[in-house]
């Protein structure tokens, strides 16, 4: 006779309702029963029967995570976290990935609406009009981008970008470009608002390329543009930008930073395997990856949510920017602390 419910809750002394709140909302068992209970069914041999579950309670325990691109080195640390912090509230996540695309953004969001409790929308590349239409079929958590009326996770990427250009100033840049990011994103608009104004309020001139795709390639693309442009500094919109840049510096005869300074935007393992390592902005992906969860487990009950939640960056200082032509401590002269020095 296979092994039920009320087997579990009568070995270990706990009411049936108990038992499945272990399983179905684990965080609203206290730690000593959950563990209690946990323990007994397994020695038992019991497991829940999620089909009839959802069937019982409305809910698939579910959630789907769509992003950008899954090749970006941005996004898997925030897919990580989302899925750890999700197993840890008996939920399973279903990740896909649109390809900076917004027509397969829309279609994967239709897809899942109705296998999925609800959905991380991450760096959407739709408009702010369908993104609201769809969450009227499922309930949507937007990460990297506030959008009306819906809860979001966002980093502060707007400061992340006025400290990388305080910090090219003060070292003696006073031409820096620029290399924006795609169409359409939220983030990128950030990058460059802040940014410019950072450079005006400094006396700093800024030159701005793009829209770029958020590649390597997209950034050793900028080579001749940056190179004819004179500037000393390079602000890119993310780490593969960054290294793609560097890399066809490199193959150019341009040292870096000697020559110029490179800053990147993320943080990536990437940033810290290229030569030189790369000075950028760090991004809390895996704290953005589990506030979202928490915040659509919380909120899936109540569309009408508005909830905003920011997370800081910071600059972390490496080997890619160094003096420039104006620094006050002279030609070849050292400013920014030691390697992996944070700013904030």
């Amino acid at each position: 006779m296979p092994v039920t419910i009320r087997d579990v809750a009568r070995v270990t002394g706990v009411h049936v309702s108990t038992v499945s709140r272990t399983f179905s909302a684990p965080h609203q068992v206290n730690a000593e029963t959950r563990h209690r209970v946990l323990a007994a069914a397994e020695e038992l041999g019991y497991r829940p029967n999620r089909a009839a579950r959802a069937l019982i309670t409305g809910r698939t325990h579910n959630i789907g995570l769509i992003v950008a691109d899954i090749a970006n080195p941005f996004f898997p640390p925030l897919i990580k976290a989302a899925e750890s912090h999700a197993r840890g509230r008996d939920y399973h996540v279903f990740v896909a990935d649109t390809n900076e695309d917004a027509s397969v953004e829309e279609e994967l969001v239709l897809a899942l609406a109705k296998q999925v409790d609800g959905i991380l929308l991450c760096s959407p590349r739709m408009s702010n009009a369908q993104i609201e239409k769809l969450s009227r079929d499922v309930p949507l958590v937007i990460v990297n981008r506030p959008v009306p009326g819906l809860p979001a996770v966002v980093m502060d990427v707007g400061q992340g970008a006025r400290l990388a250009v305080e910090h090219l100033v003060a070292l003696g840049h006073h031409d820096i470009a620029l290399l924006g990011g795609p169409r359409g994103s939220w983030t990128n608009r950030e990058i460059r608002k802040s940014a410019t104004l950072a450079a005006r309020s400094l006396g700093a001139e800024l030159t701005i390329f793009g829209p770029n795709p958020p590649t390597e390639d997209g950034g050793a693309a900028q080579l001749d543009a940056v190179l004819q442009a004179g500037v000393t500094a390079v602000l890119a919109y993310n780490d593969l930008m960054a290294v793609g840049l560097i890399d066809a510096l490199d193959h150019h005869g341009v040292k870096v930073p000697d020559q110029i300074s490179i800053v990147g935007i993320d943080d990536t393992a990437l940033s810290r395997r290229t030569r030189p390592t790369l000075t950028t902005v760090a991004t809390p992906t895996a704290a953005a990856g589990r506030a979202a969860v928490d915040m659509l487990l919380q909120h899936g009950d109540d569309r009408r949510t508005t909830a905003l939640v920011t997370l800081q960056t910071e600059l972390v200082i490496r080997d890619s920017s160094g003096p420039g032509p104006h620094s006050p401590a002279g030609p070849g002269g050292r400013l920014q602390p030691p390697h992996d020095g944070v700013a904030s």
